[in-house]
């Protein structure tokens, strides 16, 4: 990381541990994200602030790097642990290289989960996937070959190279290909997460392959990205972007017909699951055990694997129908 990076990243964390000070009894829950200033994430952290209202006795530090770096995240955890946090939820930005940090929290009586993207497990109690990735790698495809009855050439946008989720949702994907006659999978590409870089690989899959006729970005960002530069490419109708995406970011997207229809789990209900998740393990309320549940308020309890994972709910897709009914929520 540039030093100025790492300075931006060092103010960042102290002005978002500094919004609210804890009272001395408080459970301090830290939600870590791969980036701050993603919209998926600004809504998973107003989740976990219901939660801890719901609990009482609980503040939340919503905190991570400028840019989706594993660097990044290190420091911020080792901030954390400094800090003497009761709780670290974590979305990696690398599944291994944050593990050393985290072992080192859950040394000092720390305890840390994974939600949304996977550390690798002896980095951590237990992960979250918010939902099953099964499901999700066959919901992004069926959402491009639902519009492609004849098949075609179908590109990827991914986040970075590292990202654990996405690496698993396209790998469940590319298992299922085979059940879309006619879907050409021809590349994928990498926009690690930033606006700008994703929409210059998502320019790149249009001059590359001059018959594609979708892509898809299981990532909140890439998905705007792309659907952006196919629509400034005078493209809405002809390449159909989906993924997975908020309502909120790609309302107008939906609307042009740069987008025909997308996924997404509720990032709001994933906040508040991960902050109920953190809470009942740290406070010796339930173990992250093989086969074992643990609450997660009002969404009721997860069950964990025998590699101490589990998930939260199937993905939900939204179109013209119902997008007016999400897009001022999250």
């Amino acid at each position: 990381m540039k030093p100025t990076t790492k300075l931006l990243a060092t103010a960042a964390l102290c002005s978002s541990m500094a919004i609210s000070p804890a009272h001395a009894e408080d459970v301090r829950i830290a939600l870590v994200v791969k980036a701050l200033g993603i919209g998926f994430f600004e809504a998973a952290a107003k989740g976990a602030e219901e939660a801890a209202a719901e609990l009482g006795g609980v503040e939340i530090i919503y905190t991570g790097p400028t840019d989706t770096t594993a660097e990044g995240q290190i420091e911020v955890i080792n901030s954390l642990i400094a800090q003497r946090v009761d709780a670290i939820a974590v979305s990696a930005n690398d599944q291994d290289a944050l593990v050393p940090a985290l072992k080192k929290a859950m040394d000092r009586g720390i305890t840390v989960i994974s939600w949304d993207s996977g550390v690798a497990p002896e980095g951590r109690q237990m992960h979250l996937n918010p939902s099953s990735n099964p499901l999700i790698g066959n919901m992004i495809i069926k959402l491009a070959a639902d519009h492609l009855p004849d098949g075609g050439d179908v590109g990827v946008l991914s986040a970075t190279t590292t990202s654990t989720n996405q690496n698993i949702w396209i790998e469940e994907m590319n298992k299922v290909a085979g059940n879309y006659p006619g879907i050409n999978l021809v590349s994928t590409v990498y926009g690690d997460d930033l606006s700008d870089k994703s929409y210059r690989e998502a320019q790149g899959l249009m001059s590359s392959h001059p018959d594609l006729k979708a892509i898809i970005a299981p990532t909140s960002v890439g998905i705007v990205a792309a659907a952006q530069a196919v629509s400034d490419a005078g493209k809405a109708g002809e390449i159909n972007v989906t993924g997975l995406g908020l309502p909120s970011e790609m309302a107008a997207h939906v609307a042009s017909g740069a987008s025909k229809s997308f996924a997404i789990w509720n990032p709001i209900d994933l906040g508040y699951a991960a902050a109920m998740i953190s809470y009942n393990l740290s406070q010796g309320d339930a173990e992250a055990t093989a086969g074992g549940e643990i609450g997660m308020g009002r969404l009721g309890s997860v069950t964990l694997s025998d590699t101490l994972d589990g998930a939260m709910a199937d993905p939900f897709v939204y179109d013209a129908s119902n997008i007016d009914d999400f897009k001022d929520i999250f």
